[in-house]
């Protein structure tokens, strides 16, 4: 007998989304994230709950189409979106031919990661080209299992992949399942023959409504330093080129000079298979006197959920050999929504200091005359916060051992 629903709050929020194809209509408290909901409300106890933090992945389901942490999502914001657990699953060809291979290959034991671990890797089988183990490993690295030692598991993946590209059957389109806001593939349910279409381009979108505020206060303040082997006015005069700049910041791009001292842009961000464009404005003032200058600016990511206020002060001041440079910077920050909860002080250090390594490597160059970077790629936090942890191992490593 299915559970009844829980007595209706007072401050609730309705909320109307498509569950495993089925339309739902429910009122919720705005904190309930939907996990709790698909479980509480629905029944659907198959999307188990670990963590609540997003890392162990045993609550994956399939939002638009896509993997995503049920307890990382509010319910409340899912309005118009096609939500698919792993009930919803029961007739998918991929699901059925994972299941099996799971079965086969001995890659389940108590069972309470396994909901989550399918549909991740149901999404592997439609992507990868290939049976590859490392991209199979790296792509089921966000759900973890306590048992089984994931060689099963991997095997079991990696068998699947083989065997549907061996009968012929190509992986899907990168560009047709990029990610979107809560709700942008509407309808586009799993198992309706329907095609999610290709999101519009970072130039198609429209401009993101953002305030830069000129005196606000940073909740977070780090600096950086980088050195390089060119004169400081030299140096001092190509931050004053926006566009050559922008082009060597990873994922960075200009889209327009509005004003004197005022650039349009933004910043593209590549985890995996997620896809984000943050696009706002900054204001930008510079003394050659002093060599200093400060940039101030405000973004927000195309589907609104979260956004930013920041600012870049820098001084160019001369290095310790001739002819040399050396860039100091002090950054302030401010997030909000969704990214701030990944947004840890240290974290976000660690990332700048190895974002600020890259620009100034890609500044170096342009100032020695070399080609100009084609088309900077995405920034990569995953990968950044990977070397950030390896760099951060490596210092404790060297204060227990005395190096």
């Amino acid at each position: 007998m299915n559970a009844p629903l829980r007595q209706v709050p007072e401050g609730a929020v309705a909320v109307a989304l498509t569950v495993n194809g089925r339309p739902v209509a429910a009122q919720v408290e705005p904190r309930t994230h939907l996990a709790d909901f698909v479980r509480e409300d629905l029944n659907l106890t198959g999307t188990h709950l670990g963590c609540e933090h997003g890392v162990c992945g045993a609550c994956t389901v399939l939002l638009d189409g896509e993997p995503a942490r049920a307890c990382l999502a509010f319910a409340a914001t899912c309005g118009g979106a096609c939500v698919t657990t792993i009930e919803g699953l029961d007739g998918d060809e991929v699901a059925g031919e994972l299941r099996a291979a799971f079965n086969r290959e001995h890659a389940l034991q108590c069972g309470f990661c396994t909901p989550g671990m399918l549909v991740s890797a149901r999404d592997l089988v439609l992507r990868l080209p290939e049976a590859d183990e490392r991209r199979v490993r790296l792509g089921l690295s966000g759900n973890l299992c306590r048992c089984t030692g994931y060689v099963g598991i991997v095997r079991a993946v990696m068998s699947v992949i083989a065997d549907r590209r061996a009968r012929g059957i190509a992986p899907q389109d990168g560009a047709a399942r990029a990610l979107g806001p809560v709700g942008a593939h509407a309808g586009d349910g799993v198992g309706e023959g329907k095609a999610v279409s290709a999101p519009p381009t970072a130039a198609a979108l429209p401009p993101v409504a953002v305030e830069v505020v000129e005196d606000f206060i940073p909740a977070h303040t780090f600096a950086q330093s980088f050195s390089l082997a060119q004169p400081p006015d030299a140096v001092f005069a190509a931050f004053a080129d926006v566009r050559a700049v922008a082009a060597c910041l990873p994922g960075a791009f200009v889209e327009a000079e509005p004003a004197p001292g005022t650039v349009a842009g933004g910043l593209k961000v590549q985890i995996g298979p997620v896809a984000a464009t943050f696009r706002g404005q900054a204001r930008i003032t510079r003394d050659p006197a002093t060599r200093t200058g400060r940039i101030v600016g405000a973004g927000a990511d195309v589907g609104g959920r979260s956004s930013t206020q920041g600012e870049v002060r820098y001084r160019v001041r001369p290095g310790q050999d001739p002819g040399s440079a050396v860039v100091e910077l002090t950054v302030g920050y401010t997030l909000k929504g969704p990214l701030a909860q990944f947004g840890r002080p240290g974290l976000v250090r660690d990332i700048a200091g190895r974002l600020t390594a890259l620009f100034a490597a890609n500044l170096e160059a342009r100032l020695a005359g070399a080609p100009a970077p084609a088309a900077a790629p995405p920034l990569n936090p995953f990968a950044l916060a990977l070397g950030a942890l390896a760099a951060r191992l490596a210092r404790w490593r060297a204060r227990l051992t005395g190096g």
